[in-house]
C-alpha cells in the first residue's frame, strides 16, 4: 500500500497518491543542451500551470539502453546532472531522470526527486533495492516482456527497503520482432497494488530497433492511445515532447512536438475528469 508520495510542485506539496488530479511527467528524452532542456522545461511548466495539473520534468542523463553502440548517448553525466539540478532548483518542479546500475541510483539521487527504473531493468533486484535505499520516489517502467500482474514483485523489492514512494508505469509488451502492443487491461491490472499508475503515451509507440539499428515509432497513434489511458483511470501521463522531433538525438521518431502537448493534456483531463466521477 502506499504511503504518502509527495512532490514539491511550485511551492506547493502534491500527494500523487490521493491528488484528484492527473500528474504529467514530461520532457525530452534526453539532455542534449542546457538552453533546449531549460526552454522545454519552461514551456511545459507554463502549460501545467495553465492547466491545473502537477508536473514532474523528464529527462535522461545519460541513455545506457542503445540498440547501437553508435547511438547517442549523453554531453557528459556530471553537466546533465547539474543541468537537472539547475531546472529542479529555479523552475520549482521536481525532476524525474532513469538509473541503470546501483551505484547509479546513489549518485543520480543527489540531484533528482524520481528515479526512473528503465523497463528493460524492470526485475533488477539489486538496482529496484538501491533506487529504495535512497528515499527518493521509484517510478518502475513495467518491462515489456513482464505481465501486469508481475509488477507486484517489483513494488515488493523496493517495498523491502522500507520506501514506499513507488509508481508504475505501463509502456507496451512486445508484439513479436520490432513492434509494441498495449493491453490496456494492464492499467486496471496495476492499480490493484494501490499505487499510482501512469501509460507512457509515447514509448509505448515506439518500433525497437525497427531502422537499422535505430527504434522507429509511430506518434500518430499517441492522441488516442492517451485518451485510451485517461478512460482506464490512470493517475498519471507520461510524454516526452520535443520542439522538433526529428531534429532530437534519441526516440525522435516517438516523440511528441512541443507544439501540441496542450492541446493533447486538454483532452485527456476532460476524459479523466468524466471517468473520476464513477465509481467502479
Amino acid at each position: 500500500m502506499a504511503g504518502k508520495i509527495e512532490i514539491k510542485f511550485n511551492g506547493n506539496t502534491v500527494n500523487l497518491s490521493n491528488t484528484p488530479h492527473l500528474f504529467l511527467i514530461s520532457g525530452p528524452c534526453v539532455i542534449e543542451n542546457e538552453k533546449l532542456t531549460l526552454s522545454i522545461a519552461n514551456k511545459i511548466k507554463d502549460i501545467s500551470l495553465k492547466l491545473q495539473i502537477p508536473f514532474i520534468f523528464k529527462a535522461s542523463y545519460k541513455k545506457a539502453n542503445r540498440t547501437s553502440g553508435k547511438s547517442f548517448r549523453s554531453i557528459g553525466v556530471q553537466k546533465s546532472l547539474d543541468i537537472l539540478a539547475k531546472i529542479r532548483e529555479n523552475l520549482q518542479v521536481p525532476v524525474l531522470t532513469d538509473v541503470h546500475s546501483e551505484l547509479e541510483a546513489s549518485i543520480a539521487a543527489d540531484y533528482v526527486d524520481v528515479l526512473q527504473i528503465p523497463a528493460f531493468l524492470s526485475r533488477q533486484t539489486e538496482l529496484l533495492e538501491a533506487a529504495g535505499e535512497t528515499g527518493r520516489i521509484v517510478n518502475i517502467k513495467k518491462g515489456q516482456f513482464l505481465s501486469p500482474e508481475d509488477i507486484e514483485f517489483q513494488i515488493k523489492k523496493v517495498e523491502a527497503t522500507g520506501n514506499k514512494k513507488i509508481i508504475v508505469t505501463e509502456r507496451g509488451s512486445s508484439f513479436g520482432y520490432h513492434n509494441l502492443v498495449v493491453d490496456m487491461r494492464s492499467l486496471a491490472i496495476m492499480k490493484k497494488f494501490k499505487y499510482p499508475v501512469v501509460f507512457d503515451a509515447t514509448h509505448s509507440l515506439q518500433m525497437p530497433s525497427s531502422v537499422n539499428g535505430v527504434s522507429g515509432g509511430s506518434p500518430e497513434f499517441i492522441y488516442p492511445m492517451a485518451r485510451s489511458a485517461a478512460a482506464m483511470g490512470i493517475n498519471g501521463i507520461f510524454i516526452e515532447t520535443h520542439p522538433n522531433p526529428a531534429k532530437a538525438l534519441s526516440d525522435s521518431k516517438s516523440m511528441l512536438p512541443l507544439n501540441r502537448l496542450e492541446g493533447l493534456l486538454k483532452q485527456i483531463i476532460e476524459i479523466h475528469n468524466l471517468v473520476a466521477k464513477f465509481n467502479d
